[in-house]
């Protein structure tokens, strides 16, 4: 039987090689070897992980009203937020939002943001349009699936 100090460090150990190995694979993958919890910041953007940045390419956990704030989506691009444990990426023309399951039909990898136009896997470089989800790019065999949102007070919802 161990001893608890012996636990403790055989638990920080681990923490510390899961950190290591995750980081080393997925970028803001360290999230995945915590064993805390913590609260996704609103009206600010992510790039993956938990720390807010600015810009309109990253991703956030929503507003608590909404999934983003309209303002928060750039006209012309989209950002990625999560809904129910799910990430979705929004896109943007004029007043007009979409949104999009943002795992890639090819291997499930988050996709990334939408810039001119195109919304593109990391893992592969499938290409996905911003305007409809259709695949422009494989290896992935069919687009990304639309769900339905809409713009209320400000706030994108789901529909």
């Amino acid at each position: 039987m161990t001893s608890l100090t012996e636990n403790a460090a055989l638990t920080s150990r681990r923490s510390m090689l899961c950190g290591l190995a995750v980081a080393m694979v997925v970028p803001g993958g360290l999230a995945a070897c915590s064993t805390t919890t913590s609260t996704p910041s609103t009206g600010g953007t992510t790039g993956g992980g938990s720390t807010p940045t600015t810009g309109g390419t990253g991703t956030t956990g929503g507003a608590a009203s909404g999934l983003a704030a309209l303002a928060d989506v750039p006209d012309g691009g989209g950002l990625i937020v999560e809904s129910a444990g799910k990430p979705l990426v929004l896109t943007r023309t004029g007043e007009t939002v979409k949104a999009f399951g943002a795992a890639c039909p090819h291997q499930g990898t988050t996709v990334g943001a939408p810039k001119s136009g195109v919304i593109t896997c990391p893992n592969h470089g499938s290409q996905f349009s911003a305007t409809d989800g259709s695949l422009k790019k494989g290896p992935a065999t069919k687009g990304l699936t639309e769900v339905p949102v809409k713009v209320a007070d400000g706030q994108v919802v789901m529909a």
